[in-house]
């Protein structure tokens, strides 16, 4: 493998989640390998999950990642599934600095087999939805999140991203993806719009740049789950495309971060509606929410929740889930 570095040769460093960049030499074509194995066990350590609804979510989150890493704006992408079967939605959020966070609901009295399916999970009667939101940091007034849907369409979480970009973007992207309790790993590829030359160096042709693009996915093709599960970064890249011209970036680092507080959970009970509130404190004294992404406990008494109310201030808008009241 044939390598032009923009500083770091080594993709890994150890003890660090780790994206790869990387990008074919004189070619339409651009790679991203990703392990965000530290990041997947701080989910999995906050949620008792069953295996087949892991599976699916730490494949959300290997590729909630490599999405993010390509946008231009500072802000975040959510990833979301709305499901009609026994998990009824999963979440996973990455925003600029590639810091993540995740979370599902199931149906409390589902029982789900370990060699669950993405239709068995999400699609039980063909109305499970797959939503990407992009959300900006620092909205102009009057700015919306640009927000895609479409049907579920896919067995599996590659195929249904793959789907989606397609449909939504206009862009070929592949995707190879692999999730066990303690790993969280995947490969990207992205054919970019040709350009006839003008922008390289050394002018390639249309022909010339399908043909690099069919043979990258062709080897990358080759990769299996357990393969992608037991091997890391570094050696993937070389096993794969030794042959291959290759620029390789800088590494990122992804982590797992939680970005909520108080502040934003006051703001989620003033959507409620102070009735809503109200009542639950004349239930039980307190109102009780816990974060559904990292669990985090926050309580508000009589006096907090009627401070929430005195302000004129609106409301911020959440994504949900934001939080569960207990």
């Amino acid at each position: 493998m044939t390598t032009e570095t923009t500083g770091a040769v080594s993709a890994a460093v150890s003890g660090q989640d780790t994206l790869q960049k990387f990008i074919f030499d004189n070619a339409a074509v651009r790679g991203q390998f990703i392990d965000v194995s530290g990041t997947w066990q701080e989910v999995v350590a906050r949620h008792a999950y069953p295996t087949a609804v892991k599976k699916v979510l730490g494949e959300m989150v290997a590729a909630a990642a490599l999405l993010s890493a390509n946008l231009k704006f500072n802000g975040s992408i959510i990833m979301q599934i709305h499901g009609d079967g026994p998990v009824r939605l999963m979440v996973v959020e990455c925003d600029s600095d590639l810091r993540l966070r995740a979370t599902a609901k199931l149906d409390p009295d589902a029982a789900i087999p370990d060699v669950a399916t993405v239709p068995q999970l999400l699609n039980a009667t063909g109305k499970g939805r797959f939503i990407i939101t992009l959300d900006p940091a620092d909205k102009v007034p009057g700015q919306q999140p640009y927000q895609g849907i479409v049907p579920l369409d896919g067995d599996d979480m590659a195929t249904v991203i793959e789907n989606y970009m397609l449909r939504s973007e206009q862009l070929d992207t592949r995707l190879w993806l692999a999730t066990d309790d303690t790993v969280s790993r995947g490969l990207l590829l992205q054919k970019l719009p040709h350009h006839g030359g003008k922008a390289e160096a050394t002018p390639v042709s249309e022909e010339d740049a399908l043909d690099t693009w069919n043979r990258a996915v062709m080897l990358a093709s080759t990769l299996k789950e357990a393969e992608i599960l037991s091997t890391d970064i570094d050696t993937l890249m070389q096993r794969l495309f030794w042959e291959e011209t290759i620029r390789v970036f800088d590494p990122l680092h992804p982590s797992f971060h939680c970005s909520c507080t108080r502040e934003k959970v006051g703001n989620m009970l003033k959507m409620l509606g102070e009735e809503e509130v109200n009542s639950t404190l004349e239930e039980v004294g307190q109102v009780g929410v816990n974060c559904d992404f990292c669990g985090q406990h926050y309580e508000f008494d009589k006096v907090d929740c009627a401070q929430l109310f005195v302000t004129d201030a609106p409301a911020e808008v959440l994504i949900p889930p934001a939080a569960s009241i207990n």
